[in-house]
């Protein structure tokens, strides 16, 4: 059993630690910029990120029909 009450659980951290990758991979973000921007900037960060490369993904998608 997962104990939650001092602290977060993991897949919380999982999904904050994916969030990371992504946006260091894809967005050249830091380790120390990821951790200090605020979550609400980080997400919609985020969420932007996708959305670009789904766009450029249909975009290859169309090019090459």
């Amino acid at each position: 059993m997962e104990l939650t009450f001092f602290g977060l659980t993991d897949d919380y951290m999982e999904n904050v630690y994916e969030a990371f990758f992504t946006l260091k991979h894809y967005g050249g973000w830091s380790l120390y910029e990821l951790y200090n921007l605020p979550i609400a900037l980080r997400t919609w960060w985020l969420e932007r990120t996708i959305e670009e490369y789904k766009k450029q993904n249909e975009e290859a998608k169309k090019a090459s029909k």
